[in-house]
C-alpha cells in the first residue's frame, strides 16, 4: 500500500490556559498578606506600577477606561468566554480581557492626559528621610536557644564541654526538653563519652528557665522540685512512680500505693501544680498573627450590607515618571508599552478578585442569614456546591475564594470556610450544622460541675434532649477538636 500526502480539516477542543487566566487564578487563592507581598514584588519588577495608597488619587478602573478611550482605534472586543473544560480547570475565574496590540494604543496621549496628584517619582512624603524605617523600630524577641547559649558562654565550662553543650542546646525542643535524638546518640555525635555528655547536660539543667534540658516530664518535675526546695520523699515518690495516676487525677490509687492519707496526697499535688511542665514555652519565638478581614458585613436596620476591606491593600496606579521615556528610542517605547500592558492586567485581576470575593460573601449571607441574626447555634449545613450553583461558578472557584479569607460580622471575625459545615440530623426540624453542634458541646461542658464532669455519653443524652441525634464517638471527636480534655482529666478534686 502506497503512502499518500493529503490535507484534511479537523475540529477539536483544547484546554488553553493563557498567562492572564493563570494570573487571575493565582491571585484568587492568595490570602490578604500573600496578595500584598505579590504586589510588592510586582512593583519591584515593573517600574511602571506605583502604590497610590498615601496619595489616594485616580481609581485604577478609571485608568483602564482612559487607556481604552485614548487608543487610536476602537477598543478590541473582550476575549471569548472559556470552554467548559477551562471552567472546570480554572474554576471559572473571569480572566481580564486582553487589550489591543501595543502599536494600536496611543500611550503618549494617555500619559499626557493622565494627571497625577504627585510629582514624578512620588510615593515618599517630605521628611520621610529623617525618620527611621519600620524595620529599625522593631525588636526581636530572644529565643530559648539564644537565652541558653548566652548562659553557656557565661559558664565556667571548658571549651570542649562548651562544644558538647552547643550540640545539646541545638537539640532542645520548643518545650525545653532533650528527647530526640537520645543522649547516647548526641554523645556519639560529639565524639565524647556518655558520662561527659551527662555532666554537661546536668549543668544545662541548672540554667534558666528552671526545668530546661530534661529528658522526660518526670525529670523536669524533679528538677523543679529540687530547685524550689520541695523535694520531700512523698513528692519525689509521686513524681518517680505515679505520673500516670497524677495525669488521670487518680489520687486514691496513689494514696493506697504509698500508704499515705489522701489529704497528704492532695497537699503534695497542690505543690506539684505550681511547676511548669513546659519550661521552654515562655521563650516561644512564634510571632502573633493578626487577622485583617477581607470583607465586612454591616447591619443597618434590618438589612445587611457587604463591604470590601481595601485598607492596607496597595492602590496601584500607572506611574507618571515614565512619561518622558515614551519620547525616547523605539526599544524604550516598546519596553514601556509592555510594562504598561502587564500593569493593566494586574490591576484588572485584583479588581476581579475583589468582585468574586464579594459575590461569594453575598451568597453565604443569603444561606446563613439566621447565623448573622441569632448566632452560632443557628448555623445551617452548607456545602461548596450550594454557593457555586447560586452564583454560577465552579466549586473549585468557591474553594479558592474561601481559603485564608476572613469575614468581619456582627457575630465576630470568621474564616469564610467556617460557614461550610456538614449536617447533623435532628429528630424534629431541619438538620443542624456540625459547627453549631460543637458550640453546643462547648456550652454544655462549660456549665458542668467541675467536680463531677460529664462523660461523652452523658453529653450525648443532653444533646438528644435538644433533638440532636449524635453518636458518642462523634461527641468525642468534636470535643478533641475543641481542645477539651476527657471527663477524667477535667475532674477537679479540690
Amino acid at each position: 500500500m502506497g503512502m499518500e500526502m493529503r490535507q484534511s480539516l479537523k475540529l477539536s477542543q483544547q484546554l488553553v490556559m493563557t498567562p492572564q487566566l493563570q494570573q487571575a487564578i493565582k491571585l484568587l487563592q492568595l490570602s490578604r498578606v500573600e496578595l500584598v507581598e505579590l504586589v510588592r514584588e510586582e512593583m519591584l519588577e515593573n517600574p511602571v506600577l506605583e502604590d497610590d495608597i498615601e496619595l489616594g488619587s485616580t481609581n485604577p478602573e478609571k485608568e483602564i477606561q482612559e487607556i481604552q478611550s485614548t487608543a487610536a482605534d476602537p477598543p478590541v472586543a473582550e476575549a471569548p468566554a472559556p470552554s467548559e473544560a477551562q471552567e472546570a480547570q480554572a474554576g471559572e475565574v473571569e480572566a481580564p480581557t486582553e487589550n489591543a496590540p501595543a502599536n494600536e494604543i496611543d500611550w503618549e496621549n494617555y500619559l499626557d492626559t493622565y494627571q497625577s496628584g504627585a510629582s514624578p517619582g512620588s510615593g515618599v512624603r517630605p521628611g520621610d528621610d529623617d525618620l527611621p524605617s519600620l524595620e529599625q523600630t522593631l525588636t526581636k524577641t530572644e529565643s530559648l536557644e539564644e537565652h541558653l547559649m548566652w548562659q553557656l558562654r557565661m559558664s565556667d565550662l571548658d571549651e570542649e564541654q562548651k562544644q558538647i553543650g552547643e550540640l545539646l542546646l541545638g537539640n532542645i525542643d520548643r518545650d525545653g526538653y532533650v528527647k530526640d535524638p537520645p543522649l547516647e546518640d548526641l554523645a556519639a555525635e560529639a565524639e565524647c563519652t556518655l558520662e561527659a555528655a551527662e555532666i554537661v547536660l546536668e549543668r544545662i539543667q541548672a540554667f534558666d528557665p528552671v526545668g530546661v534540658g530534661a529528658r522526660s516530664l518526670e525529670e523536669c518535675m524533679f528538677i523543679q522540685a529540687v530547685h524550689y526546695g520541695q523535694d520531700d520523699d512523698l513528692l519525689v515518690k509521686m513524681i518517680r512512680s505515679h505520673m500516670g495516676n497524677l495525669e488521670k487525677k487518680n489520687y486514691q490509687a496513689i494514696a493506697r500505693d504509698l500508704k499515705e492519707p489522701v489529704e497528704e496526697i492532695y497537699e503534695a499535688v497542690k505543690v506539684l501544680m505550681e511547676f511548669d511542665p513546659r519550661p521552654g514555652r515562655q521563650y516561644s519565638s512564634d510571632d502573633p498573627h493578626y487577622i485583617t478581614p477581607d470583607v465586612y458585613i454591616h447591619k443597618v436596620g434590618d438589612k445587611y450590607f457587604v463591604v470590601p476591606n481595601d485598607d492596607g491593600l496597595p492602590k496601584l496606579k500607572i506611574s507618571n515618571f515614565y512619561r518622558s521615556a515614551m519620547d525616547g528610542s523605539a526599544n524604550a517605547k516598546n519596553y514601556i508599552q509592555d510594562k504598561l500592558r502587564s500593569a493593566q492586567w494586574l490591576i484588572r485581576s485584583i479588581h476581579q478578585r475583589q468582585r468574586t470575593i464579594i459575590k461569594v460573601t453575598e451568597s453565604i449571607l443569603k444561606f446563613q442569614k439566621e447565623f448573622f441574626d441569632k448566632g452560632v447555634a443557628h448555623l445551617k449545613p452548607l456545602i461548596l456546591r450550594d454557593v457555586a450553583e447560586d452564583i454560577g461558578m465552579h466549586e473549585s472557584t468557591i474553594s479558592r475564594v474561601t481559603t485564608n479569607k476572613y469575614l468581619h460580622t456582627p457575630q465576630g471575625i470568621f474564616e469564610l470556610k467556617y460557614f461550610f459545615n456538614s449536617g447533623i440530623s435532628r429528630t424534629n426540624g431541619d438538620d443542624l450544622a456540625s459547627q453549631a453542634v460543637r458550640s453546643k458541646i462547648k456550652h454544655i461542658i462549660a456549665g458542668e460541675d467541675p467536680k463531677k464532669p460529664l462523660s461523652d455519653q452523658k453529653i450525648v443524652m443532653q444533646l438528644k434532649e435538644g433533638s440532636i441525634d449524635i453518636a458518642r464517638r462523634t461527641v468525642a471527636k468534636y470535643r478533641e477538636q475543641l481542645g477539651i480534655l476527657s471527663s477524667s482529666k477535667r475532674k477537679q478534686v479540690f
